[in-house]
C-alpha cells in the first residue's frame, strides 16, 4: 500500500509494503496518481545486489543496504542484523504509524510520522524486544532520504560565547558526521542542519530542514552513498552498555523534526516557527513576553537586600517588567567554588527573607524570578559533606571538576526527591513567576550504580522539570546552560525561553540570534542589552547597537541600574520602549532575513506581520562597508500592490552629516522626507542605504496605507 501525507505546500509520499521507505518529501503535486509510486523503483546496476536495495526509515544490513544501518544491537551475539516486514498501517489524517516485525530476531519496529499544517514532519522510531531474553541496543536512529539536488549542507558549530556559527559545505561524497558526547545539546554541536540545492539563499533554493529534539548526547549525519542517494540520520547518542531492553520493553528515537522549502531559509524558519507557536510554545500567564533585568552583571556574588530593592527601583522606572536575582542568593555562595546543592536560604546576606524584595519588586508593579542550577553540586557544600555518593560518576575514579563543580545523580531516588522537595519549598514559599534554570558543566563519567547514565540523566531533568510544572503551573522556566549549552524542542515543551549564550557583545550576538533564528522564534530567544563594556569580550560597543539587537529577541537587560549615568539609564529607558512598541509585532509575525549585496559587512533581518501590513527592519553595519556606497536594500515578504510608509526608527547618534560629515555629505531622500513606495519597488529595487560606521545600526518600519 502507498500513502501520501499532504498539506497546501507539501507532498511526503510512502511505500509501506513489504517495508516502510519514504519515496518523496518536497513540494506539493498538483495531482497524483497512487500507481504513480510505484514508478519511482530504480534501476539495478551491475556488479551489486540483483535486486532494488529500498532505503527504509530504519535502513537494514540484512537488506543489502551498506550504509549506516538504522539499528545496530544484538541478542548475546545474535539478532543483530534484522529485516522488517510491514504488519500494520494505522493511518488517520496525516498522521500515520506502521509497525513491521522481524519474527526470528524477534523484534517489532514502529515508525510515526505526523505532518502537521505548519509544513512540519515529525518523525519517530520505537523498538520493541519480543523475545525473552534482553536485547542490547548500540544504536537506533530515525532515517530520511533526501534527493540527489541537495549538494550542499548548512550545519552549526561554536563554544561558550560563541555558539550557533553557521559553516557550510558541499556534500558530493562520503558525507558529514555531527557527534555530541557533552552531555548536553552543547554549545559546539546545535542538534540541526539544513541540506539544500548548490547556493541556497535566505529567499531562494529548495531546502530541507532537520532538527533532533534532545537534550543530551547526539549524533547527526548527511551521507551520500555510491549511488549518489543521499539521507539525513539522526539518534541520541548511547554510551556502551548503556540502553538493554527487557522482554516487552520499548525503546524510542528522540522526534526529529523536519521541513522542506522550494524559497530559501526563511520559509523553512517560518514552518519551524509556526510549528512551535501552535505546538510546543507555552506561556502560562499570557503572550506578552516582560521585559528583564538580570542581576549577574551588575553585582554577582555581592548581594545586599537593600541595595538589590534600590535595583528593583531604578528597574521599573527604565520600563523593566521582570526582575531577577540570580546566583548568589542561597547556601554560602560567595563565589562559584562553594554552595551548590545547599538550596537554603543565605541569611547572612537576607535576615528577613526573600519576602521584603518580593514585595517591593511586585509594589512595583514587576514580576520576580530567581536563579537556581539544581543538577549541580559543589564538593565545597553542606549537602556534599552529608551524602558524597549522590554524585553522577564511576566509583574509583576521580571525575575532573567542571567550574569547580559536579553533577547529582538524578536517577538516585534519594536525590531527585531532595531536590523536588527544595524546589517545592522555593516555588511554594515565595511569589515566584520565573525561575532560570542553569546548568553550568559538560557530563564526565556519568555513571549511576557503575552504569552508563547520561541518556537517564536527561530523562530525569525531563520528569523533574514536568513535575514541578504540575505543581506549579504559572511558574516559567528558562533554559539556560552557560548561555547555549542547552537548546532544543524537547526541553522547550518544558521552559519559555531559552538563554541565547552568556556573550552580551552584540557584534558576535548578531551572529548567534541570527544562527539560532532558523529553528526558534524571537519570543524565546533571551536578548540582553549589557553594559558599554562587554565582560565576556571587553569590546565596548555603541549603545545603538546593543540596543537594536536586542529589540529582536525577547527583550532584557544585565546591569546595576544604579550605577549607570543618567544618560545611559535614559538610552536603556528608550530601546525598553522602542521594543514595546514593536514587541506585538515581534512576537507573532514572520522572521524574515534578506540577502543583502555587502554580506559579511552587513546583515539585515525582520518581522513581518501576518497580514503583512506590518514589518520592522535592522540594517546592522558590522565591519568597515566593502565600498563607498552601500547599494540598495531590498525587503522580503511584504505584499507587491500595496503602498507602505516607511519610518526610521533609530539611527547611530553620529550619522547626521550636518554634525559628523566624516561618512557621507548627505542622507539618502527616502530618510529625509515622507516615503511611501510600494510593495513590489521595495522588495525589487529597494532603498538606498546610508553609509554606517562599523558596530551601528538602523531600524525601520514599514506601514501599510
Amino acid at each position: 500500500m502507498n500513502y501520501r501525507l499532504s498539506n497546501s505546500n507539501i507532498d511526503i509520499l510512502l511505500r509501506t509494503q513489504p517495508y516502510a521507505e519514504l519515496c518523496y518529501f518536497g513540494k506539493r503535486l498538483q495531482s497524483l496518481q497512487p500507481e504513480a509510486i510505484e514508478m519511482l523503483v530504480p534501476a539495478v546496476p551491475n556488479s551489486r545486489i540483483d535486486i532494488d536495495v529500498p532505503f527504509t526509515l530504519c535502513p537494514e544490513e540484512g537488506r543489502g543496504n551498506f550504509s549506516t544501518p538504522g539499528l545496530e544491537g544484538h541478542r548475546n551475539g545474535k539478532d543483530w542484523s534484522p529485516i522488517f516486514i510491514t504488519k500494520e498501517v494505522i493511518k488517520k489524517e496525516n498522521d500515520i504509524t506502521i509497525i513491521s516485525e522481524d519474527a526470528i530476531a524477534k523484534l517489532r519496529l514502529t515508525s510515526h510520522l505526523i505532518l502537521d499544517d505548519s509544513g512540519v514532519l515529525q518523525c519517530q522510531n520505537s523498538l520493541t524486544n519480543l523475545g525473552e531474553e534482553p536485547y542490547q541496543v548500540n544504536r537506533f536512529s530515525i532515517t530520511l532520504p533526501v534527493p540527489e539536488r541537495a549538494q550542499e549542507l548548512m550545519a552549526f558549530s561554536g563554544r561558550w560565547i560563541k555558539e550557533f556559527y553557521p559553516h557550510r559545505t558541499k556534500i558530493e561524497h562520503c558525507g558529514y558526521l555531527q557527534e555530541n558526547r557533552r552531555g548536553r545539546t552543547s554549545h559546539e554541536y546545535f542538534p540541526g542542519m539544513i541540506v539544500g540545492t548548490e547556493g541556497f539563499k535566505e529567499q531562494t533554493g529548495e531546502v530541507w530542514g532537520i532538527h533532533l529534539a534532545w537534550s543530551g548526547n547526539h549524533r547527526i549525519q548527511i551521507a551520500v552513498k555510491s549511488n549518489g542517494k543521499r539521507f539525513i540520520q539522526a539518534e541520541a547518542l548511547y554510551l556502551a552498555g548503556e540502553i538493554s531492553l527487557a522482554k516487552g520493553e520499548t525503546l524510542s528515537t528522540p522526534w526529529l523534526y523536519t521541513t522542506y522549502s522550494d524559497q530559501g531559509l526563511n520559509k523553512m524558519s517560518q514552518h519551524f516557527h509556526q510549528y512551535l507557536r501552535n505546538n510546543i510554545i507555552h506561556f502560562p500567564n499570557n503572550n506578552i513576553r516582560p521585559v528583564h533585568l538580570n542581576t549577574w552583571e551588575g553585582i554577582f556574588w555581592d548581594h545586599n537586600p537593600e541595595y538589590i530593592m534600590q535595583m528593583a527601583t531604578k528597574a521599573a522606572q527604565i520600563g523593566v517588567e521582570r526582575f531577577i536575582i540570580d546566583d548568589g542568593w542561597f547556601g554560602r555562595r560567595d563565589d562559584d567554588y562553594q554552595g551548590l546543592g545547599d538550596w537554603y536560604l543565605d541569611e547572612r546576606k537576607y535576615p528577613n527573607g526573600l519576602e521584603p524584595i518580593i514585595k517591593h519588586v511586585k509594589d512595583l508593579g514587576m514580576e520576580f524570578g530567581i536563579w537556581v542550577e539544581p543538577e549541580m553540586i559543589n564538593k565545597n557544600s553542606d549537602l556534599y559533606r552529608s551524602h558524597p555518593d549522590w554524585l553522577l560518576e564511576l566509583p574509583g575514579y576521580q571525575q575532573p571538576p567542571g567550574r569547580h563543580q559536579f553533577l547529582l545523580d538524578l536517577q538516585n531516588p534519594a536525590v531527585f526527591e531532595y531536590l523536588l522537595e527544595r524546589l517545592t519549598w522555593l516555588l511554594g514559599s515565595y511569589d515566584i513567576d520565573y525561575i532560570k534554570w542553569d546548568m553550568n558543566r559538560e557530563i564526565c563519567q556519568g555513571g549511576h550504580d557503575g552504569n552508563p547514565a547520561v541518556m537517564g540523566q536527561t530523562q530525569a531533568v525531563y520528569k523533574l522539570m514536568d513535575i514541578l510544572h504540575d505543581k506549579f503551573p504559572k511558574v516559567e522556566i528558562e533554559s539556560c546552560s552557560s548561555g547555549g549549552g542547552r537548546i532544543d524542542y524537547e526541553i522547550l515543551k518544558r521552559t519559555q525561553r531559552f538563554w541565547a549564550s552568556d556573550s552580551n557583545d552584540a557584534l558576535d550576538r548578531q551572529t548567534i540570534q541570527r544562527g539560532m533564528s532558523y529553528f526558534f522564534p524571537p519570543e524565546v530567544m533571551g536578548a540582553h542589552i549589557g553594559g558599554a563594556l562587554c565582560h565576556t569580550t571587553f569590546r565596548d560597543l555603541h549603545m545603538n547597537l546593543r540596543g537594536l539587537t536586542a529589540l529582536f529577541g525577547h527583550m532584557g537587560v544585565e546591569l546595576d541600574p544604579v550605577k549607570e549615568s543618567e544618560k545611559e539609564q535614559q538610552a536603556f529607558a528608550h530601546y525598553i520602549r522602542l521594543h514595546k512598541q514593536l514587541r506585538p509585532l515581534l512576537h507573532s509575525g514572520n522572521s524574515v532575513r534578506l540577502d543583502v549585496d555587502d554580506s559579511p559587512a552587513m546583515q539585515s533581518y525582520g518581522v513581518v506581520s501576518q497580514d503583512q501590513n506590518e514589518a520592522a527592519f535592522i540594517v546592522a553595519q558590522l565591519i568597515l562597508p566593502t565600498y563607498a556606497l552601500s547599494g540598495n536594500l531590498r525587503l522580503a515578504g511584504l505584499l507587491a500592490d500595496k503602498q507602505y510608509r516607511i519610518e526610521v526608527l533609530d539611527l547611530p547618534d553620529n550619522i547626521d552629516p550636518k554634525v559628523n560629515g566624516h561618512a557621507m555629505k548627505s542622507l539618502p531622500k527616502w530618510m529625509t522626507q515622507t516615503a511611501v513606495l510600494s510593495g513590489d519597488w521595495l522588495m525589487n529595487v529597494g532603498l538606498p542605504l546610508p553609509v554606517l560606521d562599523p558596530a551601528t545600526a538602523m531600524l525601520i518600519k514599514l506601514t501599510a496605507k
